[in-house]
């Protein structure tokens, strides 16, 4: 899974610049960043200007790495699983106020011969969310902001249209998962 940096593009040339040598060395850099929605996720070097990221900011610049190194076998994951107090303590008092078992939530990774690589925090792992995906599909950097926002939205109404005993509307329910993003950055 591991490659020296090598290319001269922008990206792998932050990575260098700042002593990452090889894709691991700038994963876990990147890992150990903390875990913060960028103002600008269509900028590739939001993680690196900000010093911090999501999941998904974070996957597309390690992606874009791999892809600027000619390492087209890493793939930029959106998985869909279920978020819930067992994978997210900190959403517990969330989930307890709305009634809810887990909600629906988009999350990003990579994958390397079907095995999940996750670098979204030093806490957060693949054994947080693996037994409980619901769907993943494979998309590219740019995707990250409106296609992956539009996707989970469509999931999350194919949810509730599923689960006619849930009590609330698609804009409550995002409201929801807002509110448990928020707790999970405290």
């Amino acid at each position: 899974m591991n490659f020296d940096i090598q290319s001269d593009k922008i990206i792998s040339e932050s990575f260098l610049n700042i002593g990452k040598m090889t894709f691991l060395e700038a994963a876990h850099f990147v890992q150990n960043m903390d875990y913060k929605r960028n103002l600008d996720k269509n900028n590739m070097l939001a993680v690196l200007n900000d010093n911090f990221g999501t999941c998904s900011t974070k996957h597309a610049l390690l992606k874009r790495l791999a892809d600027e190194n000619q390492k087209f076998d890493f793939q930029l994951i959106l998985g869909i699983f279920k978020m819930n107090a067992d994978n997210a303590p900190q959403i517990k008092e969330v989930l307890e106020q709305h009634q809810l078992d887990y909600i629906p939530e988009a999350h990003n990774y990579l994958k390397l011969n079907h095995q999940i690589l996750d670098f979204t925090s030093r806490t957060w792992r693949k054994e947080n969310f693996e037994s409980q995906l619901l769907k993943e599909i494979e998309i590219q950097p740019e995707q990250i902001t409106h296609f992956k926002v539009k996707y989970h939205q469509n999931f999350l109404k194919d949810w509730l249209d599923q689960h006619p005993e849930i009590p609330y509307s698609m804009d409550e329910i995002w409201k929801i998962r807002e509110d448990c993003i928020l707790a999970l950055s405290k």
